[in-house]
């Protein structure tokens, strides 16, 4: 069974930081791109950041770029995201995604149960 466990996130003041855990078990994690996705409160999925297919190389979403930085240990099977200058735009349920691409168009389905992240003062 495909499991995903999100940990790391809290409440934060703007330009503090957070680094986001997402534990992977079930399937051979380092075979999988991954990816991370938000929901703001009142929106729909944002894809924030993932590997590709390769599991090389990475991308970001320009809200985030220069701010986030995405990696993984394939040893723990666990996939990171490490998030800097936060604003309030970042708050948000962040999930982890079993995908190497943009999902949001399909729900993201295969996803972990999130962890919040509020950024306030």
């Amino acid at each position: 069974e495909v499991q995903l466990v999100e940990s790391g996130g809290g409440l934060v003041q703007p330009g503090g930081s957070l680094r986001l855990s997402c534990a992977a078990s079930g399937f051979p994690f380092s075979s999988y791109a991954m990816s991370w996705v938000r929901q703001a409160p009142g929106k729909g999925l944002e894809w924030v950041s993932g590997f590709n297919s390769g599991g090389g190389s990475t991308s970001y979403a320009d809200s985030v770029k220069g701010r986030f930085t995405i990696s993984r240990d394939n040893a723990k099977n666990t996939l990171y995201l490490q998030m800097n200058s936060l604003k309030p735009e970042d708050t948000a349920v962040y999930y982890c995604a079993k995908y190497g691409f943009d999902c949001t168009h399909f729900g993201c389905p295969s996803r972990g149960q999130g962890t919040q992240v509020t950024v306030s003062s």
